[in-house]
């Protein structure tokens, strides 16, 4: 005789994640017996259909159907096999189809895969090159108490000081000490969400105060070098180019990267300019144009906008061209490209642009990020003064 069995999908509007999303669960039923499984697939309470037990978004409705058809092809494999069937046989077969990790090295190899695909669909691979590293030092603290990896139930507060105190052994600053403790706090929440663990037990550690930012730029004259100095190499001049034109609009790489021809208009009385969410932030950022800057956008696409303006390749393989950059231009210490985005604010407010202007033109969500450059100016003119008084000294 075949047994009833029913799938039923659901949420809990109740139990929302910070990020306005919930978990979809599966009730089945087999000859009235219940059992409650995860399907590891989450949505906005707004887009779930509850009358017909579906994500309106698609791509996550196909996602939920894929595991009803896991499901369905569970109960039929176990019924012909083993003639005999409950509901808590079939949860644990799901169970086994889905083997969520419940090791902590292990749940972190597979965050970092997700990250990776979501690197290539979005093109921009920091955070997955953020969390290599800070993979590698969950390892190497795990092997300084010999141990391979830690089961998420085994994981303490104590663990959590104990990590912290080792990130500072390291010599690390209090950035990348961070940087590292919130991938750990990203993997264990992972876990309640998946319920395996109840609540975060190292909820409580704090994390390290960081320094006031110090925001670097170069001078006047190491731009005004960069500018007389051409490349010989294609992508030597490029970077170079590309590292100007961020100097006069304050644009990081990856908003350089993705400016295509429809960014650039044009105002009623003939004044180019730039208008484009940035990536980071998705804030509108509005920049009158440079003459100099004009004059690098007319080298590059300016018409088809089914290309970027700039044909740049990823800020990875530029590394070394801005490093020879700088050296050729008399930089100490190696230059990096955001220090192009951090000039353009600096010059701005040392010219007196408004505060307000220059917070526009870079696309900052709130003025106070745009007075970190105000206290870069104020600290300049304290040591170009301190640098008269001693020659006065020395006079």
């Amino acid at each position: 005789m075949r047994s009833t069995f029913k799938i039923l999908f659901y949420i809990n509007k109740n139990k929302i994640k910070t990020d306005g999303t919930t978990a979809v669960m599966c009730r089945i039923t087999v000859d009235n017996m219940q059992t409650a499984i995860s399907t590891g697939i989450f949505c906005n309470p707004d887009n779930w259909n509850s009358s017909k037990g579906r994500i309106k978004e698609e791509r996550a409705n196909n996602e939920l159907m894929a595991f009803r058809g896991r499901i369905e092809q569970a109960y039929e494999k176990i019924l012909k096999e083993q003639g005999v069937i409950s509901a808590e046989l079939l949860k644990n077969t799901i169970t086994e189809l889905n083997s969520i990790p419940t090791m902590l090295l292990e749940a972190g190899e597979e965050e970092r895969e997700r990250l990776r695909l979501r690197s290539v669909e979005i093109n921009s691979t920091s955070t997955y090159r953020q969390s290599k590293v800070s993979q590698s030092n969950l390892r190497g603290y795990l092997l300084t108490l010999k141990l391979k990896d830690i089961a998420f139930t085994d994981i303490t507060e104590e663990f959590g000081e104990g990590y912290k105190l080792y990130l500072k052994s390291m010599e690390y600053k209090s950035g990348h000490i961070n940087h590292c403790f919130t991938w750990l706090n990203r993997l264990i929440y992972i876990a309640v969400d998946r319920e395996i663990l109840r609540f975060n037990p190292i909820a409580d550690v704090p994390y390290e105060k960081k320094a006031a930012p110090k925001l670097q730029h170069i001078s006047r004259n190491v731009l005004k070098s960069i500018m007389e100095h051409p490349m010989p190499d294609k992508w030597q001049e490029l970077t170079r180019r590309a590292f100007i034109f961020s100097a006069f609009t304050a644009l990081a790489y990856v908003d350089i990267k993705g400016l295509y021809p429809h960014h650039i208009g044009k105002t009623a009385d003939g004044r180019k300019y730039i208008r484009i969410h940035r990536k980071k932030t998705d804030v509108e950022a509005f920049i009158p144009l440079h003459p100099i800057a004009e004059q690098i956008l007319s080298l590059y696409n300016t018409e088809d906008d089914t290309k970027p303006v700039f044909p740049l390749p990823n800020r990875d393989q530029l590394w070394y061209c801005i490093n020879e950059i700088g050296f050729l231009a008399g930089l100490k210490g190696n230059l990096s490209y955001h220090q192009s985005r951090h000039t353009f604010g600096t010059l701005l407010l040392s010219a007196g642009i408004p505060i307000e202007s220059i917070s526009k033109m870079m696309g900052h969500t709130n003025i106070s990020s745009t007075q970190i450059y105000s206290r870069v100016t104020d600290d300049k003119i304290s040591e170009d003064m301190d640098r008269l008084m001693e020659r006065r000294k020395a006079m």
